[in-house]
């Protein structure tokens, strides 16, 4: 394996420490913007400064500076300008009237105009055919190292190509870490490790020894049969010997697994390891074993290889690294034969033909991993089967095949929205949800115990999107007890991107500043807002989980706790009032732009397994622009970013 993929976490430590101790920014416009961009920089000196001093500077500076922004830096326009990622979120709390706080002296009209004219004024620049490189950014956040399989990919993978599931409770391949935008495909967070390799090797022999045994016993199911027929395309007979058929073997699956034509000098050297099994007494199949785990823990496997040019630079992909892009986005695994057999015959080429393949693979029931993986992260859920464990004291009704359930209602809502092309904000908002039985009955629906999976549409707005979710609502509540702080934290942060930093030093949990007379929750949180230190997050926060207290930590509508009945209302810093979930839903969908440019940002940062940075921001403005002209159309999304510059192309550094 080369060292260059086995010492990524070390180069990680040390690009990031350089990072932040060499950091220097990409130079803001163009020559021929630069006129611009000195006006807009004069202007924040001249009418925005002068704001932000008199209003802003005293509580958002120094160690510990309020809502985590700290602007005392700030002290002209080339500085603004080094670090706009900061000024668009406070462009966008003002606008939300969540800055100033509440109790703070407030911006007058004058002061609103200058200040919103000025950002809207931003000159804009052109990125939209650009990666980051050496010359404009030093972190090279444009350059993808060959990372290998996530966990959930390399397992899709081998249930693809062999068609056995690898047993991953006895196996056990590691889990990965989140990177980038928090996904686990970011390339900079896939280290291998030695137990990687030694699970890999175990995998290998399992599922072969499963689909090749040396006989098929009687009665072997159908899906044994056909794994051996995927892998045994050709047998030694009249037409075949032995050698060839071998070697029809290795290339075949070479090809699948390797995703990309395989070389003849490639496949000679698998084929030495079957002549060498051979000629100790193998049987055919017990030698055709041994290339093909050969083929199962290459690097050409395991990792997602794009060659490079010794000069390096951006470069296209090829249409082959192209279709193994799309498969790991979309399918979370590797290309079928359909989409190699295109890539063999140059029809991956144009905008229409990789549009064309991208809605048959949206179609495809192997689609449903763009809920099962890309929106499980999304939605912080991952472990959501390992680590959610309400407490059995208080919930004693709680099981395991709720849990399941639960995460398999989440899984469909995100998938179905893509997959059926429907409305992106109907993961916000739906007037449906997935259930079976079981969970229609811990929903309170009239569904026969032992009904299907379906979709159900329902008489209210109380559930319905990700926000109502069971799982969700579980997630983000405490063993013993809902929380409105983590639900209005996970909707501010994972709905809208907004970003909370963590609580001060020195201020006291929730239960140590509890009064002995404060009954309800609401009552507890309001005595711990009385901080100055906390109110400027908890403002924004509870009053959105308020709007979901009449779902219990189990996700169950109610309507009292503990004897007390449940007051459901909420009000924004904006001033917007809300009762109740269903209000609370219409309430953000004011706020839908944030929610797609959130949700277009997530999606492009697990497909590009990377951080983002301002060359990629042209890829969103694409996504949303599509949103608005398409009805809001899920997939437009999808389709836009396969068809992006940074999709479709790479940066290399030159080889030294």
């Amino acid at each position: 394996m080369p060292d260059t993929l086995l010492a990524a976490p070390c180069r990680w430590v040390f690009c990031t420490c350089l990072c932040l101790l060499s950091w220097q920014p990409a130079p803001v416009a163009f020559a021929d913007d630069q006129d611009k961009q000195q006006q807009w920089e004069a202007a924040f000196e001249r009418d925005v400064l002068p704001i932000v001093q008199a209003k802003c500077i005293e509580c958002h500076r120094g160690e510990d500076p309020d809502g985590g922004f700290d602007i005392s830096p700030f002290n002209s326009g080339k500085a603004v300008s080094e670090k706009m990622d900061v000024w668009d979120e406070v462009g966008k709390r003002v606008r939300l009237r969540e800055m100033p706080p509440e109790g703070s002296p407030q911006l007058n009209d004058h002061q609103k105009s200058l200040f919103h004219r000025w950002l809207d004024s931003r000159p804009p620049r052109d990125d939209c055919s650009s990666l980051a490189t050496d010359e404009t950014q030093a972190w090279y956040r444009g350059y993808v190292m060959s990372r290998r399989l996530t966990r959930t990919e390399y397992l899709n993978a081998i249930r693809d190509l062999v068609g056995i599931a690898v047993d991953a409770d006895t196996i056990q391949i590691p889990s990965d870490g989140a990177g980038g935008e928090g996904f686990d495909t970011a390339g900079d967070a896939l280290f291998t490790s030695p137990i990687h390799v030694e699970r890999y090797l175990a995998a290998a022999s399992g599922v072969l020894d499963t689909a090749l045994p040396e006989a098929l016993p009687s009665g072997a199911s159908a899906a044994a049969l056909k794994a051996r027929e995927r892998l045994l395309v050709v047998t030694p007979d009249d037409q075949h010997s032995e050698s060839d058929a071998a070697t029809e073997i290795i290339r075949n699956f070479a090809r699948r697994a390797w995703r990309r034509p395989v070389s003849d000098s490639e496949v000679a050297r698998l084929l030495e390891l079957y002549d060498a099994a051979r000629s100790h007494g193998a049987s055919f199949v017990a030698a055709v074993h041994q290339p093909l785990k050969a083929i199962l823990v290459s690097p050409n496997f395991l990792f997602v290889v794009e060659s490079e040019s010794a000069e390096g630079g951006v470069q296209k992909l090829t249409q082959h690294q192209l279709a193994t892009r799309l498969a790991l986005f979309l399918w979370s695994s590797v290309p079928d034969e359909r989409l190699l057999k295109r890539a063999d015959d140059g029809l991956l080429q144009t905008d229409e033909q990789v549009l064309a393949e991208t809605r048959r693979m949206l179609a495809d029931p192997k689609a449903r991993a763009l809920g099962e993986n890309f929106g499980m992260q999304w939605l912080g859920m991952t472990h959501f089967l390992s680590s959610t464990r309400p407490d059995r004291e208080v919930f004693p009704e709680f099981a395991e095949p709720l849990a399941e359930d639960l995460y398999e209602e989440a899984i469909r809502t995100v998938a179905g929205v893509f997959r059926e092309d429907r409305s992106i904000m109907e993961l916000m908002d739906a007037d449906y949800v997935y259930v079976n039985g079981r969970l229609a009955a811990h929903y309170g629906f009239d569904l026969p115990a032992d009904a299907p999976w379906q979709r159900l549409t329902t008489d209210d707005r109380r559930r319905g999107g990700v926000i109502t979710l069971g799982a969700v609502l579980m997630n983000t509540s405490y063993p013993r007890r809902t929380s409105p702080v983590l639900r209005g934290r996970w909707i501010l942060e994972e709905v809208l991107g907004g970003k909370v930093p963590p609580p001060p030093p020195g201020v006291p949990a929730l239960e140590a500043a509890e009064a002995s007379e404060a009954a309800t929750l609401r009552e507890r949180l309001e005595i711990h807002r009385q901080n100055p230190s906390c109110a400027s997050c908890h403002n924004r926060m509870d009053p959105l989980g308020f709007g979901l207290e009449n779902f219990d930590a189990l996700g169950r509508w109610r309507t009292e706790d503990q004897g007390h009945a449940i007051d459901a209302a909420g009000k924004l810093p904006s001033g917007e009032v809300f009762h109740g979930p269903a209000e609370l839903k219409q309430t953000l969908q004011k706020r839908a732009g944030e929610f797609k440019k959130h949700v277009s940002k997530k999606m492009l940062g697990f497909a590009l397994g990377r951080g983002l940075n301002q060359f990629d921001r042209c890829v969103i403005d694409d996504c949303l622009e599509a949103l608005d002209s398409q009805d809001q159309r899920a997939a437009a999304i999808i389709e836009t970013i396969v068809i992006s510059y940074p999709f479709q192309h790479r940066y290399f550094k030159a080889a030294k």
